[in-house]
């Protein structure tokens, strides 16, 4: 089960053990149950490319069509589950002589003849369902749509990054010149050796600014440089063009990838070079780059930027980012609020300033992002300012610049992980999260797929190092020893995860006093963080798990669900 597919990764091998002759399904039910599988088949197909698409390329046709879809395999799901708890229930003991235990048997037996007819019924309704999903799929005509989908062209946010004024930039000095050192000449025959040095760190950070203050600051240095944008999903032709261009000031827009690999080399050869490719996501292109950048024992230089640490740790030495110090958070805070001053204004509310840079956390994206939005509010609307923030509701173009650079992250994780980190919705903010006790909760939702001779726990860790790597969550430690023993989520991180949630219907959370309804009861996920008033209805619930993130005196009476 999935966030992007429903309940379809599992109810497909559910309708398979239906056609097996222990269930004794009639011939025009076996058939109907086959025509289902087909058309699932294919939606589930469908889902799945949606899925990889973000929802604001999405027409809004699709976006339903997909949401309809979800919602009728979780509702099969429960009428295959329900018929099966019946059908596969324990028969009742024959003792001989003993007319109690036949009649038993007898009443149990016709039991499950009413439910095979039963089943029979709901199939049909079914069935006409799943054509009227089908009809609509084609109508939309949701395939061609998905895969010829246009990407709407936007200004890169990280361009933005290489444009900015050295007066505007905040905490870096100590990170420039700490690189500097470490791309330093040195000594002897390493001065002369090609060194290679890759920028680690998540979204926000700032790695981008920092290797461009760095590039302008060694540029003279050498015989010639470029700094190249390499981006998700990089189209060689124009990385390499864009290479060549960085050192020759020409483009050739008429060879192939190839001759263009030889061109940066026969340009490199004897030349003393600076190069650094920016945001880089995969190890392939990482390899594609190295194989295209001759070593000229001329002491040439290539850093790497990176949110990936398996690319980071593939290049070189990795220099990895750290969040601005408190001070520095202040002073770049400062400058985006008042305009370049640095001094705190008496009059600025305490509590919530301090809140505020708690939840930016010495990200330098994040303190730009808030301060934009607090730009021009008077400090009295600051707190409510603050309990309304989310990366993903305010109109604002910091916000939405900030929300993009998240999102890269995001879409580039394949279906299964992507579950598994929207799955992170249920914790509130700076609640601990336990590793095992979360991978746990993965394999209890069926998250984890199996394969063979591992367990699911075993594949669960792999799935949640690799969330790790990718700069998803932060690990948590034990202090001195290295092992790992939980995570946590960077605020923002977390914002857009729960957004992306509930824009799902992922996981429902029940943090308040108001009033849910019916409505808020499609959630296959309820989340308890504070108590709650009872449901107006449960007749419709289809939750098939609850978690309670409070102590149990504020859990609402179970009558509520």
């Amino acid at each position: 089960m999935d966030h992007a597919t429903g309940a379809m990764g599992s109810l497909l091998p559910k309708l398979g053990e239906l056609l097996k002759e222990e269930y004794k399904l009639q011939r025009s039910v076996k058939d109907d149950v086959k025509h289902l599988e087909r058309e699932l088949e294919s939606m589930h197909a469908a889902l799945r490319k949606v899925g990889d698409v973000p929802r604001e390329q999405l027409d809004e046709l699709v976006k339903l069509w997909a949401n309809e879809v979800r919602e009728l395999s979780y509702r099969i799901e429960d009428i295959i589950d329900k018929f099966l708890v019946h059908v596969e229930g324990p028969e009742p003991e024959d003792k001989p002589h003993m007319l109690k235990q036949v009649m038993k048997k007898m009443g149990g037996l016709f039991t499950k003849f009413m439910k095979r007819r039963s089943i029979g019924d709901e199939i049909k309704s079914i069935k006409v369902s799943v054509q009227e999903a089908a009809d609509r799929r084609d109508r939309y005509r949701v395939h061609e749509v998905v895969t010829n989908l246009v990407v709407t062209t936007t200004v890169d946010p990280r361009l933005l990054a290489l444009y900015k004024d050295q007066k505007e930039l905040v905490g870096i000095d100590d990170s420039l010149n700490e690189l500097t050192k470490m791309m330093s000449d040195g000594g002897g025959d390493t001065s002369k050796q090609l060194k290679i040095l890759s920028i680690f760190g998540f979204g926000g950070l700032g790695k981008t600014t920092l290797a461009k203050a760095m590039y302008d600051k060694l540029e003279a240095r050498f015989d010639c440089s470029a700094f190249v944008l390499v981006g998700r999903h990089p189209s060689v032709k124009k990385l390499l063009n864009d290479i060549l261009y960085g050192i020759g000031k020409k483009m050739y827009p008429g060879l192939d990838e190839r001759q263009l690999i030889d061109e940066i080399r026969v340009l490199l050869e004897k030349k003393r070079y600076l190069i650094v490719t920016d945001d880089i996501w995969d190890k392939k292109t990482w390899e594609l780059v190295k194989t295209a950048l001759v070593c000229t024992n001329c002491g040439s230089r290539i850093v790497t930027t990176t949110r990936i640490l398996e690319v980071a740790t593939r290049t070189g030495k990795v220099y990895r980012l750290q969040p601005l110090s408190r001070d520095l958070s202040e002073d770049l805070f400062h400058r985006r609020l008042f305009g370049g001053k640095i001094n705190q204004p008496n009059h600025l509310p305490s509590e919530v300033y301090n809140k505020i840079l708690h939840k930016c956390g010495g990200v330098p994206l994040a303190i730009i992002t808030i301060a934009s939005l607090l730009v021009s509010k008077p400090v009295e609307l600051w707190s409510k300012v603050y309990t309304s923030i989310g990366f993903g509701h305010e109109e604002n173009e910091d916000v939405e610049n900030t929300r993009k650079i998240l999102l890269f992250s995001y879409y580039d994780l394949p279906c299964h992980l992507k579950t598994c980190l929207l799955y992170l919705s249920i914790y509130p903010k700076d609640h601990p999260i336990a590793k095992d006790s979360l991978i746990w909760k993965w394999v209890t939702e069926g998250f984890i797929h199996e394969e063979p001779g591992l367990r699911l726990f075993e594949i669960g860790e792999r799935y949640f190092n690799e969330l790790v790597n990718k700069s998803m969550i932060m690990p948590v430690e034990i202090p001195y020893h290295g092992i790992i023993t939980g995570c946590r989520v960077h605020d923002i991180m977390l914002d857009m995860i729960c957004l992306l949630s509930k824009e799902e219907n992922f996981v429902t959370v029940l943090d308040s006093d108001e009033q849910y309804t019916t409505s808020h009861c499609n959630s296959r996920r309820l989340v308890v963080h504070r108590k709650v008033r009872p449901l107006a209805s449960t007749s419709t619930l289809q939750a098939r798990s609850l978690n309670a993130m409070c102590s149990p005196e504020m859990l609402p009476s179970l009558s509520c669900f």
